[in-house]
Protein backbone atom coordinates (compact mmCIF):
# COMPACT_ATOMS: atom_id res chain seq x y z
CA UNK A 1 0.00 0.00 0.00
CA UNK A 2 1.42 3.33 -1.18
CA UNK A 3 0.78 6.81 0.72
CA UNK A 4 0.82 9.96 -0.68
CA UNK A 5 1.19 13.18 1.72
CA UNK A 6 0.26 15.96 0.48
CA UNK A 7 2.76 18.87 0.61
CA UNK A 8 2.01 21.69 2.54
CA UNK A 9 3.42 25.53 1.74
CA UNK A 10 5.77 26.87 4.29
CA UNK A 11 3.96 28.39 7.02
CA UNK A 12 5.51 32.32 6.88
CA UNK A 13 6.39 32.61 10.43
CA UNK A 14 6.06 35.99 12.45
CA UNK A 15 8.36 38.05 13.54
CA UNK A 16 10.05 37.22 17.17
CA UNK A 17 8.96 41.25 17.71
CA UNK A 18 7.00 44.32 17.00
CA UNK A 19 8.41 47.26 16.17
CA UNK A 20 6.13 50.32 16.60
CA UNK A 21 6.10 53.62 13.86
CA UNK A 22 8.71 55.14 16.33
CA UNK A 23 10.85 52.78 16.39
CA UNK A 24 11.25 51.75 12.74
CA UNK A 25 11.47 55.52 12.38
CA UNK A 26 14.48 55.87 14.73
CA UNK A 27 16.15 53.00 13.01
CA UNK A 28 15.94 54.89 9.74
CA UNK A 29 17.61 58.01 11.60
CA UNK A 30 20.52 55.39 12.68
CA UNK A 31 20.89 54.10 9.31
CA UNK A 32 20.91 57.43 7.62
CA UNK A 33 23.58 58.26 10.28
CA UNK A 34 25.88 55.72 9.71
CA UNK A 35 29.42 56.30 9.17
CA UNK A 36 30.21 53.30 6.82
CA UNK A 37 29.10 50.26 4.98
CA UNK A 38 25.77 48.67 7.07
CA UNK A 39 23.26 45.76 6.88
CA UNK A 40 21.52 46.66 9.49
CA UNK A 41 20.97 47.08 13.41
CA UNK A 42 21.23 44.44 15.63
CA UNK A 43 19.35 44.05 19.25
CA UNK A 44 20.86 41.59 21.55
CA UNK A 45 20.77 40.71 25.22
CA UNK A 46 24.46 41.01 26.98
CA UNK A 47 24.96 40.15 30.48
CA UNK A 48 25.01 42.94 32.34
CA UNK A 49 23.06 45.42 34.96
CA UNK A 50 21.70 44.89 38.29
CA UNK A 51 18.96 42.19 37.03
CA UNK A 52 21.14 40.08 34.83
CA UNK A 53 20.59 41.00 31.36
CA UNK A 54 20.07 44.56 29.17
CA UNK A 55 18.88 45.34 26.00
CA UNK A 56 21.88 46.51 23.90
CA UNK A 57 21.51 47.87 19.84
CA UNK A 58 24.85 48.04 17.71
CA UNK A 59 24.86 48.33 14.02
CA UNK A 60 25.68 45.86 11.83
CA UNK A 61 28.14 45.05 9.05
CA UNK A 62 27.47 41.54 8.37
CA UNK A 63 25.19 39.35 10.19
CA UNK A 64 26.11 36.41 12.32
CA UNK A 65 24.75 33.10 11.54
CA UNK A 66 21.70 32.64 13.52
CA UNK A 67 20.87 36.36 13.39
CA UNK A 68 16.98 36.87 12.89
CA UNK A 69 16.51 39.59 10.24
CA UNK A 70 13.01 41.45 10.53
CA UNK A 71 12.76 43.99 7.78
CA UNK A 72 11.52 47.63 8.07
CA UNK A 73 10.73 50.39 5.93
CA UNK A 74 14.53 51.55 6.94
CA UNK A 75 16.57 48.54 7.16
CA UNK A 76 16.83 45.32 8.97
CA UNK A 77 16.88 44.57 12.62
CA UNK A 78 19.10 41.51 13.15
CA UNK A 79 17.97 40.06 16.54
CA UNK A 80 20.79 37.87 17.87
CA UNK A 81 20.26 34.12 17.72
CA UNK A 82 21.48 33.25 21.66
CA UNK A 83 18.97 36.62 23.00
CA UNK A 84 15.73 35.37 20.74
CA UNK A 85 14.25 33.35 23.23
CA UNK A 86 14.22 35.86 25.48
CA UNK A 87 12.70 38.56 23.63
CA UNK A 88 10.01 36.39 21.90
CA UNK A 89 6.61 38.24 21.96
CA UNK A 90 8.30 41.72 22.60
CA UNK A 91 7.14 45.16 21.21
CA UNK A 92 10.32 47.75 20.76
CA UNK A 93 9.46 51.54 20.82
CA UNK A 94 11.35 54.29 20.58
CA UNK A 95 10.23 57.37 23.28
CA UNK A 96 11.61 60.52 23.51
CA UNK A 97 10.07 63.51 26.55
CA UNK A 98 12.16 66.43 28.55
CA UNK A 99 14.07 64.35 29.95
CA UNK A 100 15.16 60.77 27.97
CA UNK A 101 15.34 59.65 24.81
CA UNK A 102 16.00 55.84 24.06
CA UNK A 103 14.17 52.63 22.88
CA UNK A 104 12.12 51.07 25.31
CA UNK A 105 10.85 47.06 25.53
CA UNK A 106 7.65 45.49 26.41
CA UNK A 107 8.87 42.03 27.00
CA UNK A 108 6.11 39.53 28.16
CA UNK A 109 9.63 37.52 29.18
CA UNK A 110 11.00 39.76 31.77
CA UNK A 111 10.15 38.88 35.21
CA UNK A 112 11.57 41.59 37.07
CA UNK A 113 14.01 45.26 36.44
CA UNK A 114 16.52 46.77 38.58
CA UNK A 115 15.07 50.24 39.77
CA UNK A 116 16.68 52.21 36.52
CA UNK A 117 15.43 50.21 34.10
CA UNK A 118 18.34 49.32 32.49
CA UNK A 119 18.48 45.67 32.74
CA UNK A 120 16.17 42.92 33.68
CA UNK A 121 15.77 39.23 34.37
CA UNK A 122 13.63 36.44 32.48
Amino acid sequence: MSTTTAERPARTRPAPITLTANAEGRIAELMAKATGPVAGVRLSTPRRGCSGLAYSIDYVETPKPGDEPIATPAGTLYVDGASLLYLIGSVMDWVEDDFTAGFVFNNPNAKGSCGCGESFTV
